[in-house]
């Protein structure tokens, strides 16, 4: 279910809006649509409730009452009718198909019992005065009810009815002393889609179009915010490449990527300083120390010049990784294309040169863009970490899911499940002493981490089942 979920803010938005108005569309639909099918019931029973109790009425009248005059200049021809007494008068009553009485309910086979009607139709009769032993409420098709057919053609021709002769009709009888009273009224039409469809096909429509013109909307909003988005993942990997972004969109997202542009500016602007600041350091302490290494080799004592030298050899090294450490994220240039698996040799090439065992045991052919130099210091931090507490090493080049992976294995004694995090930060280290050659200091894994995240990748430690330590750089292919 989650994958046909929109993740983006664009496609969260519109289907939140067009969810909720194909929701509030269909719930007016079919309110409308009972609405509509409630007049068009209301409309049948009142119809067929007149006639009954007109009949009713009329069957009451003298026959002084039941005549009545008729007013020549209002009819087009003179009528003909054995209704007639006279000329110009005419008997009150109805057409011989709008009312007739029988001595039992002329049911057919193919009618269809009209239950909710019947029963509201029995309530209008007994609210008008109207009182019967049994009732009976049937639709019927109207080819099927010779008497109908007369009735409502007759009736069309009359009146000019513009909608004709209906197809159905509702059949209606109540049950007194003197038989049943029958009386029929037209159904209307049923609409060309059933029930409540066409409403949610409506809805449908309209969600449509909404979410049309809102997604043209939203792309004014999300588009300048994913340009921003990209800016920031560029410069969180890459703090010295910086360029502005033009602001777009409306005046809030203007206004949050002008300060986005400052922040960049204000960051990139500390960073420089750090480079002039790590750089005079570099100078300053290099200068001195390449003093001590000369007066160094003046002192008589063989022991104490070699231990003097060991010293300002190491605090040269520590004083090199703090700044590579504190550089590595300030690389300048756009990274190349390269074979990971012919980086990952050469590094093996180096040190089977200087007689380590190092081996490669896996190489898959994959590429990405990398920085050679310091990848290859990644890599060969790595390695050095495993000769120095497992005195071997493997390499392996593979690719997984989308990642290449840079993986150092080793036969050691791995490090505790709960000191992995902390080996990651900056000089920590696996054993006590802060001997360069038993234990270095501390800050081979964290530029190795660096590295990996100025790749936009990821440095992982996790202890090998058979034993020993398996380091990865996971790079994105």
């Amino acid at each position: 279910m989650k994958r046909f979920f929109p993740r983006s803010l664009l496609g969260q938005v519109i289907l939140a809006v067009a969810l909720t108005l194909f929701v509030m569309q269909g719930i007016n639909g079919i309110l409308a649509w009972r609405i509509e099918k409630d007049r068009q019931d209301t409309a049948v029973v009142n119809t067929l409730g007149f006639r009954f109790v007109a009949a009713s009425r009329i069957a009451d009248m003298s026959e002084s009452e039941r005549t009545v005059v008729i007013d020549p200049r209002r009819t087009a021809r003179p009528r003909r009718d054995s209704r007639f007494a006279g000329e110009g008068r005419a008997r009150r009553g109805f057409a011989n198909a709008a009312f007739e009485r029988s001595d039992t309910f002329p049911s057919l086979a193919g009618d269809k019992r009209m239950a909710d009607l019947e029963a509201r139709l029995a309530d209008t009769l007994r609210s008008n005065g109207r009182s019967f032993s049994d009732i009976r409420l049937v639709e019927r098709a109207l080819a099927d009810d010779p008497v109908a057919v007369r009735f409502f053609q007759r009736r069309a021709m009359r009146r000019a009815m513009p909608e004709g002769v209906p197809q159905t009709v509702a059949v209606a009888g109540i049950e007194t002393p003197d038989g049943w009273e029958i009386v029929r009224a037209a159904k209307p039409p049923a609409r060309p889609f059933t029930g409540p469809l066409i409403y949610l096909v409506r809805a449908a429509g309209l969600t449509l179009i909404l979410s049309l013109v809102l997604w043209f909307v939203l792309q004014r909003i999300t588009r300048p915010l994913a340009e921003l988005t990209r800016r920031t993942e560029r410069f969180s990997s890459d703090p010295g490449n910086y360029e502005p972004i033009d602001p777009s969109g409306p005046d809030d997202v203007r206004k949050l990527i002008t300060a986005h542009n400052a922040m960049e500016a204000r960051i990139g602007a500390m960073l420089d300083e750090k480079d002039v600041m790590l750089g005079a350091i570099g100078h300053d302490l290099k200068t001195p120390l390449a003093a001590l290494r000369v007066r160094a080799e003046s002192v008589p004592d063989d022991t104490q010049r070699a231990r003097m030298a060991e010293t300002i050899e190491e605090i040269t090294h520590t004083l090199d990784d703090i700044l590579a450490l504190a550089r590595v994220g300030r690389a300048h240039g756009e990274p190349e294309r390269t074979d990971i698996a012919a980086l990952a040799a050469s590094v093996v090439d180096e040190f089977e040169d200087l007689g380590e065992p190092v081996q490669i045991a896996e190489l898959e052919k994959a590429a990405a863009p990398a920085r050679v130099n310091w990848l290859k210091r990644g890599l060969r931090n790595l390695v050095t970490n495993a000769l120095r507490y497992a005195g071997e090493a493997q390499v392996s080049v593979i690719r997984d899911a989308g990642s290449i992976i840079l993986r150092v294995d080793d036969r050691g004694p791995g490090i505790p499940d709960d000191r992995i995090a902390e080996m990651l930060e900056p000089f920590a280290r696996g054993e006590a002493s802060r001997n360069r050659a038993t234990g270095g200091a501390g800050l081979g894994l964290t530029l190795a981490r660096a590295v990996a995240e100025q790749h936009g990748g990821t440095l992982t430690l996790a202890n090998r089942k058979e034993g020993g330590l398996r380091a990865e750089i996971r790079l994105p292919a």
